[in-house]
C-alpha cells in the first residue's frame, strides 16, 4: 500500500509562485508513474503534469511553460512547481501514483490507484 501526503498550497496573488510537495511511504517500489491533477467543485479532476519512472514528463497546455514536476527517488518525494500563477489555477490540488512504469498507460484519473487527500491553492487577481 502507498500513502500519498501533498503540502504546499495557499493563497498567492496572480503571478506568484508555490511549490507543492508529495511525500510516499509505504510500497513505494523502485519506480513509477505519478501525476499531479486538479479539481474545480463541479468539474471533472484533470491531470496537469506526470512523470514516468525514466523521468519523462507531460504537462496539460494550460500550465505547459509555468509549472514543472519532479521527483527526488532518494526521499521518495514529487513536487509541482507553479510560477505565474493565474487565478483560474485556483483548485484542489491532488498528487497520484500508479504502478505503471511509464504514463504512456496511464492517461485518466481512473488509472491512478493512489491519492493525497489534496491541497487547496487560491490565486487572487
Amino acid at each position: 500500500q502507498v500513502q500519498l501526503l501533498e503540502s504546499g498550497g495557499g493563497s498567492v496573488q496572480a503571478g506568484g509562485s508555490l511549490r507543492l510537495t508529495c511525500a510516499a511511504s509505504g510500497n513505494t517500489g523502485t519506480g513509477y508513474c505519478a501525476g499531479w491533477f486538479r479539481q474545480v467543485p463541479g468539474k471533472e479532476r484533470e491531470k496537469i503534469a506526470d512523470i514516468s519512472k525514466d523521468g519523462t514528463t507531460t504537462y496539460a497546455d494550460s500550465v505547459k511553460g509555468r509549472f514543472t514536476i519532479s521527483r527526488d527517488s532518494a526521499k521518495n518525494t514529487l513536487y509541482l512547481q507553479m510560477n505565474a500563477l493565474k487565478p483560474e489555477d485556483t483548485a484542489m490540488y491532488y498528487c497520484a501514483a500508479t504502478g505503471f512504469s511509464s504514463c504512456r498507460y496511464a492517461p485518466w484519473p481512473s488509472d491512478f490507484a493512489h491519492w493525497g487527500q489534496g491541497t487547496q491553492v487560491t490565486v487572487s487577481s
